[in-house]
């Protein structure tokens, strides 16, 4: 067992998230007219879930860009996410099959760092209603508290929880049943980029975007990338590759060897 402590994102990542995120809304804003070349969507439904301590309003970007490209973008209407209390968990499920049932299909479930946790649990426990799942800087892999400087601000809720995130999260759970992909920055100062990294698998990924933490839902790297991986007919699936005119927006992704996937220690 190794006992090397995993890397805490870098702090001053860590304090410019919240001058970065608003940069990246503003690069958001430079390139919206851009953003009408986006594919256009099948009309399915897609259920996006906010972060720790955020709300639906968080995710008000990302649905409606979602929206203007014909998917039927739904927020998850649970109040501000504090963790797996009972609202949390069985709303979740009951909001799920409100709309795999309203919409006689299959339901995309894009899932922002906590939510993105929250989104693969959802889909394991029931895969018959997901399409697939696509997280934003989410930490699933994450092995160490020392991975998330929000954990204090998770814990603090925990005793309104019913359920545990015991580390390390999905431990040695496979590949989501459904095709996944997990986008990612190196430049995350909230989560270490190496807890988000998905596993090898026959419909896994890892995209890779220059953005902050708190970016990741109105970025337009993250925006091209949702869009891309939406538009892909329902039952085929193919790697994402980013085009030549956006290749500066996508560095190349970290290839998801043993050790990134354990971060870089195990929990005692």
């Amino acid at each position: 067992m190794r006992s090397h402590t995993p890397d805490r994102p870098p702090l001053p990542l860590y304090l410019t998230e919240a001058w970065r995120a608003t940069a990246d809304y503003g690069l958001y804003l430079a390139t919206h007219p851009l953003l009408r070349a986006l594919p256009s969507g099948d009309g399915h439904p897609v259920l996006v879930l906010p972060g720790l301590l955020a709300d639906d309003a968080s995710t008000r970007v990302l649905r409606r860009e979602l929206r203007r490209l014909g998917y039927r973008a739904h927020g998850w209407q649970l109040g501000r996410n504090i963790g797996p209390t009972p609202l949390a968990v069985n709303g979740l499920r009951d909001r799920l099959d409100q709309l795999a049932h309203r919409h006689d299909r299959p339901v995309t479930l894009v899932g922002w760092s906590l939510g993105g946790i929250f989104a693969r649990d959802l889909a394991r426990r029931t895969p018959a209603h997901v399409r697939q799942v696509i997280t934003l800087g989410s930490p699933f892999r994450m092995v160490h508290t020392n991975q998330s400087r929000a954990h204090r601000a998770f814990e603090r809720y925990s005793h309104l929880h019913v359920e545990r995130l015991a580390l390390p999260l999905e431990g040695d759970r496979g590949p989501l049943p459904m095709p996944s992909t997990s986008v990612y920055s190196r430049y995350d100062g909230i989560v270490h980029w190496q807890a988000c990294l998905e596993a090898p698998g026959p419909q896994t990924e890892n995209i890779a975007v220059h953005a902050s933490h708190l970016g990741l839902g109105h970025h337009p790297a993250v925006l091209y990338a949702v869009a891309d991986r939406l538009a892909q007919a329902e039952g085929t699936w193919r790697p994402f590759r980013a085009p030549l005119a956006l290749g500066r927006l996508f560095p190349a992704p970290d290839q998801p060897v043993a050790d990134e996937l354990a971060g870089t220690g195990t929990v005692a």
